[in-house]
């Protein structure tokens, strides 16, 4: 089955993003390409129990298993060594990824306290954006009572726009809640 918003873009949105646009050629038009979900603690090095209930809560939002990500460098001053596990995180492609900005855009952003929307600053010059989300808990997989520690996350959308123009018309076609001046 073809997700919601995959198939109103495929049917819709692309042909308004043509126009808006001025693009020549229908296959110039950005999409989506990915989305990672990244969380980092430094407990996870120490405390097993860190690390397994990030990746049970990242499994539980992206419906996909985690990588664990390990420490690059040794760094004492963090009492940490080469190889540790520091964080975990998850590339969503494909229909896994459409379902996921859907979820996100219409139940997750709505639950985050005090939101005014994301600022438009976060694009990194190719189009993609970056955004941070202060705790796990704004997400409706993630059963309140299985917590153990409230961390963040970042939330990096990857699309293939050339420039941050084409990915902020294509984020706010696609109803990514954007600051009003």
């Amino acid at each position: 089955m073809i997700p919601r918003l995959k198939e109103k873009y495929n049917s819709e949105l692309k042909l308004n993003l043509l126009e808006s646009l001025s693009l020549k050629n229908i296959n110039q038009v950005p999409t989506l390409e990915k989305i990672i979900i990244n969380i980092g603690d430094g407990k996870a090095a120490t405390d097993g129990r860190a690390l397994e209930s990030m990746i049970d809560e990242i499994t539980a939002i992206s419906g996909q298993k985690p990588v664990i990500r390990r420490a690059k460098k040794s760094i004492a001053g963090f009492k940490l060594r080469e190889g540790m596990p520091i964080g975990v995180s998850v590339t969503l492609r494909g229909d896994k990824m459409w379902e996921f900005y859907d979820r996100f855009v219409q139940v997750v952003v709505p639950r985050i306290r005090d939101f005014r929307g994301f600022s438009k600053k976060s694009f990194d010059g190719n189009g993609n954006y970056s955004l941070g989300l202060n705790e796990q808990l704004v997400f409706p997989e993630v059963e309140y009572d299985k917590v153990r520690d409230i961390r963040g996350m970042n939330i990096t959308i990857c699309t293939s726009a050339n420039d941050n123009n084409q990915g902020y018309v294509l984020l706010q076609t696609l109803g990514f809640p954007f600051r009003e001046n």
